[in-house]
């Protein structure tokens, strides 16, 4: 079933990107803090000057010694 998501999800992104050619532009935020996070997205569409298209989340994480390493990151997706 998520393969069946991923597809759809490409299939939207190519039929728009066929439609509005190079003004869809992506931009990519990684903190290592989810309130870090929070607060660049939300710098960031402020000062957008364009229209959303998406936002994929991701969260990841590590183990280094016995520190727990987290890594929270975002993709906008947008048109200029």
């Amino acid at each position: 079933m998520a393969s069946f998501f991923h597809f759809l999800t490409y299939y939207v992104l190519r039929i728009y990107y066929i439609c509005h050619g190079d003004n869809m532009k992506v931009k990519v935020i990684d903190e290592a803090h989810e309130k870090d996070l929070e607060n660049s997205v939300n710098d960031f569409l402020d000062e957008l000057d364009g229209e959303v298209i998406d936002i994929k989340f991701q969260v990841s994480t590590s183990v280094f010694s016995e520190e727990q390493i987290y890594c929270f990151s975002a993709m906008i997706i947008y048109q200029k």
